[in-house]
């Protein structure tokens, strides 16, 4: 106790460099922020109490308090007889800021006393050697990873130097920066550290700075490029890498307006991209479909003699293709050779692609043809997309020769191409075919995918074999395949067209508990089937249902919809929903004209459905022979045949040739009147224009004329 106190009381004599028996709270801070050991906080709280200080900010040696002597222990001790080396200072409120910054270490206080210091203007040659020490600590913490004794509070200013000095160690930077988070840092700082980053032989690292940056709105492009540019100024590099990583980010991100705004930046201080940055760019605008943007930014590149690479050509190829430009497409891999280039597999594989997708097959072969006289060889790109071609166009056999050509060429076949040839064959309804290329990629090791039982599904729905689709879907759960939207879809599509409503809706709250998030294609045959069960409480429940979701009712929704209230007499919800069509800018057509006729004709308001029928053209949407044949039944349930023979001669002015269904009307109606004469002359014109009747035609004439003997004589 005796040696503490002695220690304590000699300390505090030198640290009273004015002997006048007391201290300041700036004379306590200053000597306990240039002490060498390093102490806790609770070592602080330990040798200073604000109420030690009287008014006047002095404190006495017994203010102290002597009996903390018997509380401390021996190193604080030692650490006092080690803090003697102060300048006074003034600034009274040192005291509780260094306290404040006091964590683990002894350090960061003093870096803090230099700083007020410096402020008063009061700060000596001795004390900035003192922060010197101070910042030579906190590099030495990080480069021996010792993060515990680091202080989160940091200036801009101690870190912009610490970086500089570590400019050479990328590692430790990011170390750094992971440790601490960049938002404790000033755009500058953090751009200096990225730059410093940047120098790691992958720029990964730096690249995940940069989007995370972006992501979380941390800076402007604006701030981040200019603070890379002062980073690249401070640490002397010449090349453009650091400006380039802003752009790659940017297109990393998909923010592609963002990566053309740098681009420009970059070229208003006269530093250009490297070729592989603007190619990011570019096929980040091609994948977007923003082909006119891409030329534009092509020109720059022109214009500011950035040279185009192989890999250019190729994006600039598939622009073309994008644009439907295929003999320009074809014709750029001529003046890729003319400027020194090799087109590679790659580039005839786009436009034999190009052609294919847009069914024009025997373009496709004329491509196939130059590439091989050039001696480049197809890939199972190349036959993949001149099968999916043939198939599409429904030249199966030319698909399966190419398909042994493949095999011929020591090819492997992919799903894709698997895919191509099922798709294929269920298309053309050849269920056995489709199967036995299913299971013969089972025996090559080709896994079926998602889409794979997609298609096999849905063919099976349109031909009725439920139990094979229940098969496949056990398949799928036995594989781990879970069914996505597209899936649900087809399968609710072919419940519903089945009439099986229960098992619709049952899929349909399957996706929901599965997250899987229904589309207006999942909507449109649920809100049909409850039409069709006159449950239309339920369909306009589940219409808000899926506008609640966001989702915007389209054309074939809203014609499901009102074809339901129609079918079952209510008009007035009808108008209703052909008002909110209006709302939502989505143009009736003549289904949903139609379909309004049919439901006023129904009830018996022939009249209103004329109004239609005129409304339509009146709003440029030409009528159809449904049109028509909707007006003449109305017209012949009316018993009104002189209206109905004038909407047939109207239909007639307007180009539309009766059809059977014209005729049965017509002749129905002639038989319900008694006018057995004019229906034998009407079905022999029906006759004369190589319209067969059907049995509707036949029992008209027989309700109504019975074993007339005009009638076994026609």
């Amino acid at each position: 106790m005796e040696n503490r106190e002695a220690i304590l009381k000699e300390w505090f004599e030198r640290v009273d460099s004015n002997k006048e028996g007391t201290i300041t709270a700036p004379q306590l801070k200053a000597a306990l922020a240039v002490g060498n050991l390093e102490f806790s906080m609770s070592v602080v709280e330990q040798m200073i109490r604000m109420h030690d200080f009287d008014r006047n900010g002095t404190m006495s040696f017994q203010g102290l308090g002597l009996g903390r002597c018997c509380s401390l222990r021996t190193r604080p001790i030692y650490f006092l007889a080690r803090t003697i080396r102060i300048s006074n200072s003034s600034n009274c409120s040192i005291l509780g800021t260094a306290k404040s910054n006091f964590k683990r270490s002894n350090f960061h206080a003093r870096a803090q006393a230099r700083r007020c210091y410096a402020s008063t203007s009061l700060a000596n040659h001795k004390e900035e050697e003192e922060v010197g020490t101070a910042e030579s600590l906190l590099q030495e913490s990080i480069t021996s990873s010792r993060w515990h004794q680091i202080s989160p509070e940091f200036s801009p200013q101690s870190v912009h130097k610490l970086l500089m000095k570590l400019c050479n160690s990328p590692e430790l930077v990011l170390g750094f920066i992971h440790k601490f988070g960049f938002v404790r840092f000033d755009p500058k700082c953090f751009c200096l550290a990225v730059a410093i980053v940047s120098q790691l032989w992958s720029h990964h690292q730096s690249l995940d700075l940069l989007k995370r940056a972006i992501d979380g709105s941390y800076a402007s492009n604006r701030e981040l490029f200019d603070g890379l540019v002062i980073a690249r100024q401070d640490l002397g590099l010449s090349n453009s890498l650091v400006l380039d990583l802003l752009i790659k980010a940017c297109c990393r991100l998909k923010r592609s307006n963002d990566a053309l705004e740098v681009f420009y930046f970059m070229k208003g201080i006269g530093v250009l991209p490297q070729t592989e940055t603007c190619n990011e760019v570019l096929n980040l605008f091609l994948k977007e479909n923003r082909t006119e943007t891409a030329w534009v930014l092509y020109a720059e590149m022109f214009q500011l003699r950035i040279k185009s690479t192989v890999v250019t050509f190729n994006i600039m190829i598939n622009v073309l293709c994008k644009e439907g430009k295929l003999k320009k497409a074809k014709t750029l891999i001529g003046y890729m050779e003319f400027w020194g280039f090799k087109p590679t597999v790659i580039s005839y594989n786009t436009v034999i692609h190009g052609y294919s997708s847009r069914g024009k097959i025997e373009g496709a072969l004329e491509v196939l043809k130059s590439m091989k006289a050039k001696g480049i060889k197809p890939d199972s790109f190349t036959y993949g997309s001149l099968i999916s071609g043939f198939c599409k166009k429904g030249q199966l056999e030319d698909a399966v020769n190419m398909f042994d050509k493949m095999s011929e060429n020591n090819l492997a076949p992919t799903v894709v191409i698997y895919n191509a040839l099922i798709g294929g064959y269920c298309n053309n309804r050849d269920l056995v075919t489709a199967f036995k290329y299913r299971d013969e990629m089972k025996r090559r090791g080709v896994k079926p995918i998602l889409s794979t039982y997609n298609v096999l599904i849905h063919a099976l729905f349109m031909e009725g074999k439920m139990s094979e689709v229940n098969a496949l879907l056990k398949e799928m759960e036995e594989r781990n395949i879970a069914p996505n939207c597209i899936t649900c879809n087809i399968l609710i599509n072919g419940y519903c067209k089945e009439g099986n409503a229960k098992a619709a809706f049952d899929i349909h709250a399957a996706m929901l508990a599965k997250g899987v998030r229904p589309t207006l294609v999942t909507y449109t045959p649920l809100i049909y089937v409850l039409g069709k069960q006159n449950k239309m409480k339920e369909a306009d429940k589940l219409f808000e249902e899926l506008k609640s979701k966001g989702l915007s009712p389209d054309l074939i929704m809203f014609n499901s919809l009102i074809d339901g209230h129609c079918v079952n007499g209510d008009m007035d919800r009808a108008f209703v929903l052909l008002s909110e069509m209006d709302s939502k800018k989505v143009s009736p057509d003549e289904v949903t004209y139609n379909t309004l006729m049919q439901g006023f004709c129904r009830i018996g308001k022939v009249d209103e459905a004329r109004r239609i029928l005129d409304e339509m053209e009146i709003k440029g949407v030409r009528p159809d022979h449904i049109s028509y044949n909707t007006l003449i039944s109305g017209y012949r349930r009316k018993g009104n045949l002189s209206d109905a023979f004038k909407v047939r001669d109207e239909m007639l002015s307007k180009g539309f040739n009766p059809t059977l269904l014209t005729y049965n009307a017509l002749i129905l109606g002639l038989c319900e009147s008694k006018d057995g004469d004019d229906a034998v002359e009407l079905l022999k014109e029906m006759v004369d224009k190589d319209i067969n009747p059907d049995d509707s035609t036949y029992f008209s004439l027989i309700k109504g004329l019975g074993e007339d003997e005009k009638l076994v004589n026609s």
